[in-house]
């Protein structure tokens, strides 16, 4: 069903995309002990490469790279929907040049598990909780998360003040994209913006990969950490789907303007030459956010 439709203008309504996600999971190996959330894993060694981690009775696929350095958080990044971690790989190289960095497949994408039924933002946050408890080394990480992911942390941070201590938004997900998209294209619409608005209402109430439910919400406020919010300044949504592009691409920059309420110390920050995959397209414009926040996240 989803791979009939241009698909960057479905990455942006629903973030899922047309090709294969599984790349560079083949290696991975057997599950680490499952262990409860908030219960630490100070007396396991640091994951390095590819592995499987038990969270929530499921195995999830884990990838970690870099050398931990003192005083500098942990950098957890987390994809878009329809995305593994293999679609950050370039990404988490870079940035494992300086700081210590891990990615994972949530429950239904990549080399993880499928998920035990329907899913929500809460339970989603949920396996976050677990793959930091064996990433984090007991402190709180840096979130750099694209897309749908990108809501999932925006919505997971303000609830989780003890694990997160800077935030970069690349795109995500706007909080009210439910509402944004069923007035940005109407019930009336025909030809490839009525299967794009069809696609991206399924995928809300769970015809994805992860079986994710999706309902609009309000900002929250995780008070003064450092929160950098990166948008697409290519105008696509309005050339792939002429007749509501643009009124899809201003509710999509008003929801990004809304992320910046999440903290006292929130930066806009527009990728000019970037359309939804900012982070593949201007890559360093993606790296100097990071690296920004998780210095301003020591002081």
């Amino acid at each position: 069903m989803f791979r009939n439709v241009k698909a960057t203008a479905v990455a942006a309504l629903l973030c899922v995309m047309a090709g294969p996600v599984l790349a560079g999971c083949d290696e991975a190996s057997e599950p680490d002990t499952p262990t409860a959330a908030g219960a630490g894993n100070a007396d396991q060694s640091p994951i390095s490469g590819t592995t499987k981690i038990g969270v929530e009775g499921r195995s999830v696929n884990v990838s970690c790279s870099g050398t931990q350095v003192d005083g500098r958080p942990v950098v957890v990044l987390l994809a878009g929907l329809g995305d593994g971690l293999d679609k950050m790989a370039d990404f988490q190289k870079t940035l494992s040049e300086k700081d210590r960095v891990c990615s994972y497949d949530r429950l239904g994408e990549g080399a993880s598990d499928q998920p035990p039924g329907p899913q929500t933002l809460e339970s989603s946050g949920k396996v976050l909780n677990g793959v930091l408890d064996r990433v984090s080394g007991g402190r709180p990480v840096v979130l750099a998360a694209h897309s749908m992911g990108g809501l999932i942390a925006a919505r997971y941070t303000p609830a989780h003040p003890d694990r997160v201590a800077g935030l970069v938004l690349m795109d995500a997900t706007p909080s009210t994209i439910v509402a944004d998209t069923s007035a940005g294209i109407p019930e009336s619409a025909t030809g490839p913006a009525a299967e794009a608005r069809a696609m991206a209402v399924a995928g809300y109430t769970g015809q994805n990969p992860e079986q994710l439910s999706i309902k609009d919400g309000e900002v929250g406020y995780a008070g003064d950490i450092p929160v950098v919010v990166i948008r697409h300044g290519q105008p696509y949504l309005a050339e792939q789907i002429p007749q509501y592009g643009e009124a899809l691409e201003k509710a999509w920059t008003e929801g990004q303007e809304k992320w910046l309420d999440l903290s006292s110390r929130s930066e806009p920050v527009v990728a000019a030459g970037s359309d939804h995959y900012i982070y593949l397209k201007q890559p360093a414009i993606a790296v100097e956010a990071v690296q920004r926040v998780i210095t301003e996240a020591k002081k």
